[in-house]
């Protein structure tokens, strides 16, 4: 897809992958809505921030109205990217926490992808990115939740592909490992080092997806850090 002056919707915009997508997406020259619950400390004459709770359909609704009343019906990217996660065990996690992660991890990709792909189909193009997690590959101890919900991710955008493709749009599932990022603030087992991939890697990598050409169509794309405990010696 050729990006220049076209319209994406990134959500989880303020901080970590979804910031570095936005920045990534400027670049091309395309023009970007953010939407996540903190405004992100980023200016750009082609950026608009519009406060969301993606596990929310009327605030889902209420930023799609906005979006396309300032920069028109015509979005061709949708990168869900909103998440978060808690680490529990099954007993003894707070159904509170359990419930957040369904509804922005799960229920935040099917409100945002519903409202654009009517009219992606036809405009005969569009690109929804959906980012998922190797969580969503394998169970890890104590992530019942988070693992439930990111298997949730790739099943969708397994069925979605399938559902878009004859139309002209592309659905891509993006599964990294583990990121240098925020997302791990909230869960004390976990401490982020510099092992870990780096934002710009995964925004890199979305942008791959997005500019591949017309008849080719990355479905998922797996990325893990290269020597995630440092190099070994011989």
């Amino acid at each position: 897809m050729n990006l220049k002056d076209k319209v994406a919707i990134v959500t989880g915009a303020s901080k970590g992958v979804g910031l570095e997508v936005v920045k990534v997406l400027l670049e091309e020259g395309m023009k970007v809505a953010g939407w996540s619950r903190t405004a992100p400390d980023f200016k750009h004459d082609h950026f608009k921030f519009y406060a969301t709770d993606v596990g929310n359909i009327d605030s889902v609704n209420g930023s799609y109205n906005a979006t396309i009343k300032d920069f028109g019906e015509n979005i061709s990217v949708l990168i869900n990217n909103a998440g978060l996660g808690y680490a529990g065990l099954i007993e003894e996690m707070p159904v509170e926490e359990w419930k957040e992660m369904f509804d922005t991890n799960v229920h935040g990709v099917f409100f945002c992808s519903q409202m654009v792909v009517q009219k992606m189909k036809e405009m005969g193009e569009g690109h929804i990115v959906n980012i998922a997690s190797i969580a969503g590959k394998e169970g890890i101890e104590k992530f019942a939740g988070y693992c439930g919900t990111k298997f949730a991710v790739r099943g969708i955008s397994q069925a979605m592909y399938k559902e878009l493709r004859d139309y002209g749009v592309k659905v891509t599932c993006i599964v990294p490992g583990s990121i240098h990022t925020n997302f791990f603030d909230t869960i004390d087992s976990i401490n982020v080092h510099p092992n870990m991939m780096r934002p710009e890697d995964i925004a890199e990598a979305v942008l791959y997806s997005l500019e591949t050409s017309e008849n080719f169509h990355p479905v998922e794309l797996e990325f893990r850090p290269l020597m995630p405990k440092g190099r070994k010696s011989i």
